[in-house]
Parts: C-alpha cells; sequence; structure tokens
C-alpha cells in the first residue's frame, strides 16, 4: 500500500497559504449569548457561548442552527453588567453544525467601545493555575 502524507493531498497545505480575509485580531472568550433571526419565515431564537470576539465579528457555539448571509440580532452577557450587550445587526458569515460566525454590521461607538473594553478584559484575565 502506498503511503500518502499531507502534503501529497491539495486540499491539505498549511493555513499560511491560504488567504486571510481576518482584519481585526480574535480574541478568545467565553460569555453567554442569545441570538433571534428569521430563517425561511420562521423565527429561530438560540442560545449559546462566544467562542472569541474580535472588533469586526463574533464566533458562536449556539443550540439552534442558523444559515450563513441570516441576519441577527444578538444579546451578549458579560458579569459585570446590568444589562447584555445589544448588537441589533449582525450577519452570519459561516456555519459549520452548531458553531458560526457573525459580522458586525453596523455598531454605535458606546457598543464598539464596551466590546473593545470587554474583549480586552477577557483577554487580560490569568489563566488558572498559571
Amino acid at each position: 500500500m502506498m503511503n500518502t502524507y499531507p502534503s501529497d493531498r491539495p486540499h491539505d497545505h498549511p493555513a499560511v497559504l491560504r488567504p486571510t480575509r481576518r482584519v481585526t485580531e480574535r480574541v478568545p472568550s467565553r460569555f453567554a449569548v442569545m441570538y433571534s433571526g428569521m430563517q425561511a419565515g420562521r423565527m429561530v431564537m438560540g442560545d449559546g457561548l462566544t467562542a472569541n470576539l474580535s472588533d469586526g465579528g463574533v464566533g458562536i457555539c449556539g443550540d439552534q442552527g442558523v444559515t450563513s448571509g441570516m441576519e441577527l440580532a444578538l444579546f451578549i452577557t458579560v458579569p459585570g453588567t446590568d444589562d447584555p450587550i445589544c448588537l441589533p445587526q449582525c450577519r452570519v458569515s459561516w456555519v459549520s453544525g452548531l458553531r458560526f460566525g457573525v459580522e458586525l454590521l453596523s455598531l454605535s461607538p458606546e457598543i464598539s467601545n464596551q466590546l473593545r473594553f470587554h474583549t480586552w478584559n477577557s483577554s487580560s484575565r490569568p489563566s488558572i493555575g498559571g
């Protein structure tokens, strides 16, 4: 039997060779999120956790399926705040099962500053045990 190595298969090129569309750095985060939107004439409402945050988008692990291109409203609950951060205009940019990414379409300066603060704050927390 002939051995094949990852470099022998065209779909296994290293990520460094693929063009990236990311404009801003993703910061790992775990915040509760509720999302809602319309899909094929029905309301979709889901709960989940953020996987990462950036100035341009949010990665989410949810409990309800969404489709690429779908518009959503997000409500992100962060520790130490009374009300969730509301992101009323987001578009699903990619989907993989119940994991998906959303692009933030329109943010007020106040909401943008809140996200930056919480993104920075979550990335600067010391890790447990180290």
